[in-house]
């Protein structure tokens, strides 16, 4: 951590500037301070001595100090050669601030951690890929999958695999039609199952049913680090309860049973039933707007309908008005022959 401050704070955590000091006493005696507060010190910010509060996103809370140091000596124990005289330094300074708690619980902030930045998030998800051993579950929302973005977390999945983790991963169906994701899953070969069902929850990662993360903004540009037993059960629980809801990728989407009316079709006018706008239908299934628009348009010429409430009226008469029939255990086996049906990766 240390010699990673900012222009105006070009500090380590062991050596902090008199505000720096001054505002992170005052957290660690009071248990939090204001975020307006720490705008002039953004060193404790960037040196993770402060972060944002779970519960009020106004307010900063400090990282204990005990956990700051040993985070502190991790990374001087690896410079000892030139950083004996550091280790010393940090080490008081560290046992000044923790007096400063007193009894406070050196476990405060690890069931739930706000992780403020790409940077951060990027951190924690390499320490937790390093740490994982045995299965990693993921949801992956937001349609078809761009290359960059596969490539992006390539490097964590290819780690993963070469030390015979598990992979399960979920998407909306309109996946299927990205060829990135299915290069991804022959390269990945059998370390990763995906499935795909119309709709899925918010990004999830699930590292070995001990760790989870989530989106912790709109922008995704904080996200929440989960280590608290139930929240973590309570996450897997819905993750399973999805896969097995879910077609694997290699399996073919059920037929509407209505001619003329593709299984998405289907999809779009179970939500318009339930009286959504096109932009949160769209955002739903993973799909745009202009698409959504297309799908509909083309429901409403099936059915003849020549308005939005006649097509509501349509869908009902019709029984398009419900979720999309589940697959039987027949559907769901994967076939042995190397044929692809819709969406399904090349043979591996």
């Amino acid at each position: 951590m240390a010699g990673h401050g900012t222009d105006e704070h070009p500090h380590g955590a062991d050596r902090l500037c008199e505000a720096g000091d001054r505002v992170y006493s005052r957290a660690v005696r009071r248990g939090r301070v204001a975020r307006r507060d720490a705008e002039a010190v953004p060193c404790l910010l960037e040196l993770a001595l402060l972060h944002p509060d779970p519960d009020d996103m106004d307010w900063l809370v400090p990282t204990s100090p005990q956990e700051v140091m040993t985070r502190l000596l991790r990374g001087v124990y690896d410079e000892i050669s030139v950083s004996q005289r550091r280790m010393g330094s940090a080490v008081a300074a560290f046992e000044w601030y923790a007096g400063l708690g007193g009894q406070a619980s050196s476990s405060e902030g690890v069931a739930i951690r706000v992780l403020d930045g790409p940077s951060r998030i990027q951190a924690a998800l390499d320490e937790a890929t390093a740490a994982c051993t045995t299965e990693v579950l993921t949801v992956q929302p937001g349609g078809i999958r761009r290359e960059h973005e596969l490539s992006e977390g390539l490097h964590r999945a290819l780690e993963l695999r070469g030390r015979g983790v598990r992979m399960r991963d979920l998407y909306n169906h309109v996946a299927r039609h990205g060829q990135g994701l299915l290069n991804y899953l022959e390269l990945m070969g059998d370390a990763v199952e995906a499935r795909t069902l119309d709709e899925v929850i918010d990004r999830l990662i699930l590292f070995d049913r001990t760790v989870a993360f989530i989106p912790a903004n709109a922008e995704r540009t904080m996200a929440l680090e989960l280590r608290h037993p139930a929240l973590v059960e309570y996450l897997v629980t819905v993750f399973e309860r999805l896969w097995r809801l879910a077609v694997p990728l290699t399996a073919a989407l059920p037929d509407t049973g209505i001619e003329g009316i593709s299984h998405r079709e289907q999809s779009i006018a179970a939500l318009l039933a339930e009286g959504h706008q096109d932009a949160v239908i769209a955002e739903r299934l993973g799909i745009s707007v202009r698409t959504c628009r297309a799908h509909i348009a083309r429901l409403s010429e099936t059915l003849g309908a020549a308005s939005r409430t006649q097509l509501g009226v349509r869908i009902a008469q019709v029984g398009l008005d419900g979720p999309p029939r589940p697959l039987s255990a027949a559907e769901l086996t994967v076939p042995d022959q190397g044929s692809a049906n819709q969406g399904s990766p090349t043979a591996r």
